[in-house]
């Protein structure tokens, strides 16, 4: 489709409500806005603009879309999939002004906010209230809110609480026309039609863009308890995860970390850790509640579980510091694999007693093509993030035998009964890879509800599909 090239007469259009400070047109603001967290990629937009009213936003996307200008919303850019990415120039909407808490609502375990509040400091607020959001992407000091939406996020905490999804009450929205909607009630229940709410959590701002947020809270657990478990094969440590559930027990995160993962983040952070040559693979348990005693049992039964499938000796945190120096270290992993190589990372998920097949299947791939592999991921839900180090690859095998691998990769997890992204989303990087997961019909619907929100394809184009 061809997309309208700003000029100068669209800019005194955008300047005549937006400051002077809100349109940036310089070649330096604009590369700021021309990429995320996705590699190599970046597409430099026409032009960012900053609003911080709602009704700025409807001006906007009705005058954009009578014009055929493409509009990509914009928050935090620490995305993996490219769903930010300005492709076909354009608008690159920043959503980084809206970002106020505008109410915690203690009486009704609610909070409303704007999307451009960065995740941790929601959760900071609404935890000195003695209430809890759960979801926790790794990047949660820096993603925003309407990010998180966006791709429908998660972080370790999903096993247990779920993921941004299941947080979700009620969203102000801006269609491309300009209008303005509220797609739910604030309510816990509602079969009053479509759930459009849902339908929105997920669409990467191919469908419209939301202004307020309505989050459910839930009271705070004040205890919990991590541990540290080794495991001399990588398949073992995998297997005992689903044994773990089994078991009736249910932790608050389940975290798979591949040796090589621990290795090259301890070069690259300054965390301190002794481990012997034989240990493989790592899971970081967490367990969490407001009884101690009976956190104790669960340990006590986690760890009976991990000892009959030839794990090492098992690390209880002995204080909040090395809690804290535990999970830094599984959340500097992806800046960790970053700093070491060239490398390309999908997000997959699968059945949670499917994840040794998968990693042993991924492994096998790996063998096949010539490419290292670094894996890590949200073990209890069976969500893997598969790390491709290019390595002493070739140039031409990286270029053109890359996604052939991948292919495999995601065949693999379509077979084990997973999908090819369990929080990243598709965006730009993985939206070849769809009919590999999904049919031809269901690739049409989602085309035919692109259309209706969506008719002259403004809302970040070239996404998904």
């Amino acid at each position: 489709m061809e997309y309208k090239k700003i000029n100068i007469d669209d800019l005194s259009f955008f300047r005549s409500f937006l400051e002077d400070d809100c349109v940036l047109t310089s070649k330096e603001k604009l590369f700021t806005y021309s990429h995320d967290e996705t590699e190599d990629l970046s597409f430099l937009p026409d032009v960012v603009l900053r609003p911080n009213k709602t009704e700025d936003i409807a001006k906007i996307l009705h005058y954009c879309n009578s014009q055929y200008i493409p509009v990509t919303a914009s928050g935090g850019r620490t995305g993996l999939s490219g769903g930010s990415l300005p492709v076909h120039a354009g608008v690159a909407l920043s959503m980084e002004r809206f970002n106020s808490i505008i109410d915690i609502d203690t009486r009704n375990l609610q909070a409303t906010v704007e999307p451009g509040v960065i995740n941790q400091v929601f959760r900071d607020a609404v935890e000195e209230k003695g209430l809890f959001y759960p979801p926790d992407p790794a990047s949660k000091g820096s993603c925003h809110l309407g990010g998180n939406l966006a791709e429908n996020a998660g972080g370790p905490k999903a096993l247990k609480y779920g993921v941004t999804k299941d947080y979700v009450l009620n969203l102000e929205v801006v269609l491309a026309t300009g209008e303005i909607i509220w797609t739910g009630a604030n309510v816990l229940k509602n079969s009053t039609g479509y759930n459009l709410t849902q339908l929105m959590i997920g669409s990467e701002g191919t469908l419209g863009i939301i202004t307020k947020i309505v989050f459910k809270l839930i009271p705070k657990p004040n205890k919990d308890i991590t541990m540290l478990v080794p495991f001399y094969s990588i398949e073992k440590a995998c297997e005992s995860v689903s044994e773990v559930f089994r078991q009736g027990i249910t932790p608050s995160a389940l975290e798979f970390i591949e040796r090589d993962a621990i290795d090259w983040t301890l070069k690259y952070s300054d965390l301190e850790m002794n481990i012997s040559d034989n240990v493989k693979a790592h899971l970081l348990i967490e367990v969490d509640g407001n009884n101690m005693d009976l956190l104790f049992k669960d340990c006590e039964a986690i760890s009976k579980v991990m000892e009959r499938y030839e794990c090492g000796e098992i690390l209880i945190a002995d204080s909040e510091r090395q809690k804290e120096q535990l999970w830094k270290l599984r959340r500097s992993i992806g800046e960790a694999v970053k700093s070491n190589s060239i490398y390309k990372e999908e997000d997959t998920v699968v059945p949670r007693a499917e994840l040794p097949n998968l990693l042993k299947g991924v492994k096998k791939i790996g063998a096949e093509f010539g490419f290292q592999s670094v894996c890590y991921g949200h073990a209890g839900d069976g969500n893997l993030h598969i790390n491709i180090i290019k390595g002493d690859m070739s140039d031409e095998k990286w270029k053109n035998q890359l996604s052939i691998a991948i292919k495999d990769i995601f065949k693999l997890t379509k077979k084990l009964g997973g999908t090819i992204s369990g929080e990243h989303g598709i965006g730009l990087v993985q939206k070849d890879y769809m009919d590999i997961v999904l049919s031809s019909k269901n690739i049409e619907i989602q085309k035919g509800i692109k259309a209706l929100f969506d008719p002259n394809k403004i809302l970040n184009p070239s996404k998904i599909f």
